[in-house]
């Protein structure tokens, strides 16, 4: 196989990453926007020694799966992956990728419940961090990165977010570029405005405006504050985030509070949730209550059980359980997202749950070496998982069982592989669908411990 050669093609199956599959001479080639189904004629852009990719020449015979796809960026931005096919059969895929990862990468045989799709695969998102650059022109942009690159799309109204948020991005790169304030440029850590990052309340419809800079420039932000909280409605926190250092994180420790309140809140599960800049909140507000009614489900609470929180975030989690466990320990490594959790816990009345700060693995080892015995464990950590010293303490704490709640079914099946050979048995997965149209999906899985 050589690069520039044309094939036609039949895909038979689909990435996370939303390219089809094919098989050319034994070897698999990776062909973007396509769809399983589909027959193609194609062009092979690039050879590697046990796959290749191709991009699209012709539709010969598409398949009953396409749909037009409604956003006009898909084909540029990194975010959507899934909107040229129909949302069921994303959620088929979605499935199956859970289903491959626990087979596959973990080699473990749970149940498998049927997935929970998103009411819709628009607006849902509750925050949104938008990259700022500059373009070959000099004039600045922010958009979403292109796929597996740091490139910058300019994206003004995406499909994902509020209708709002498009235009508090105009109004912030208007105001920016008469003011002069530069944007970041990430190769040398030079310029200003870095990232323009927004949350909104999907009940309360409170919003927090949060510009991420280089270096503080309060003063030259007091005009364009005037203006946010005259021509947006719901504004309640505008606050500058400083990050001066030369990384791919967004968020810098130190904030400042231009206006309004440090904090914006928003209901979970019932319960009224502090959100600050630096917390932790599932960005699609009704299917995170789902997936958390999965999640309190799976740990069997009758009332008498003490639960561990790890990697709580602003609590929402163990907030949602308390009413039936006896007690809760939330564990969380941010502090401002535990001082959100105990003033989540106290505003809503829940008296029997504690939040400490930090490392969720030297904190489960601390407790698990002072010989305390959770009945139930909770943990929802990042995509990376959870490191072996949080999972070697979980198991030295002996629970009935472990609550998994993960972003990356990759992740979630290899430390549950390891778990089983620590004397827990995964019984059974419930694949969640948090991320409408892009390639993401949430699971919970639920371990119990091996009798006798």
């Amino acid at each position: 196989m050589q690069k520039n050669e044309i094939y036609t093609v039949s895909i038979d199956d689909l990435t996370a990453e939303g390219s089809g599959v094919c098989h050319i001479d034994g070897m698999a080639v990776f062909i973007p926007e396509s769809a399983v189904g589909d027959k193609l004629r194609i062009k092979i852009v690039k050879v590697l020694k046990n796959y290749a990719f191709g991009i699209i020449e012709e539709i010969l015979i598409p398949s009953d799966d396409r749909i037009v796809p409604d956003c006009i960026y898909h084909k540029q931005c990194g975010g959507c992956v899934f909107r040229h096919i129909s949302y069921e059969k994303e959620l088929e895929i979605k499935a199956k990728i859970v289903r491959d990862a626990f087979e596959r990468i973990g080699k473990l045989s749970p149940a498998f419940l049927p997935i929970i799709g998103c009411e819709s695969r628009i607006g849902y998102r509750n925050k949104a961090q938008y990259p700022v650059s500059a373009d070959k022109n000099g004039n600045i942009i922010c958009g979403f990165y292109a796929q597996r690159s740091h490139r910058i799309v300019p994206v003004n109204n995406c499909l994902l977010q509020p209708d709002i948020f498009g235009r508090i991005v105009e109004l912030i790169l208007s105001y920016a570029k008469e003011k002069k304030i530069a944007p970041y440029k990430e190769e040398n850590n030079t310029g200003i405005l870095r990232h323009i990052y927004l949350r909104k309340g999907h009940y309360s419809d409170e919003i927090m405006v949060c510009l991420v800079v280089r270096k503080s420039i309060e003063r030259e932000l007091k005009g364009l504050v005037k203006r946010l909280i005259d021509e947006i409605p719901g504004i309640k926190s505008i606050v500058m985030n400083i990050n001066p250092y030369k990384t791919n994180v967004i968020l810098g420790n130190k904030n400042v509070t231009l206006w309004g309140s440090d904090i914006i809140k928003d209901t979970m599960c019932g319960n009224e949730i502090e959100i600050s800049p630096l917390s932790f909140y599932q960005v699609n507000t009704p299917q995170a209550e789902r997936l958390y009614a999965v999640a309190k489900d799976f740990a069997g609470l009758t009332g008498k059980e003490r639960l561990l929180d790890l990697y709580c975030g602003a609590g929402t989690i163990g907030i949602s359980m308390a009413d039936k466990a006896k007690t809760v320990l939330g564990v969380e490594v941010i502090p401002e997202a535990v001082e959100n959790a105990k003033e989540n816990a106290k505003r809503n009345g829940v008296e029997n749950a504690e939040f400490i700060c930090g490392d969720a693995g030297e904190i489960a080892k601390k407790l698990a070496d002072d010989g305390m015995l959770p009945d139930v464990v909770v943990v929802d950590p990042p995509r990376k998982g959870c490191d072996g010293q949080t999972i070697s303490a979980i198991c030295k704490m002996s629970p009935k069982c472990i609550v998994m709640v993960s972003c990356n079914p990759a992740t979630a099946a290899r430390d549950c592989s390891i778990l089983s050979t620590m004397g827990y048995a995964t019984e059974k997965v419930q694949p969640v669908d948090l991320f409408g149209g892009t390639g993401h999906v949430e699971c919970v899985v639920l371990l119990s411990r091996n009798e006798g």
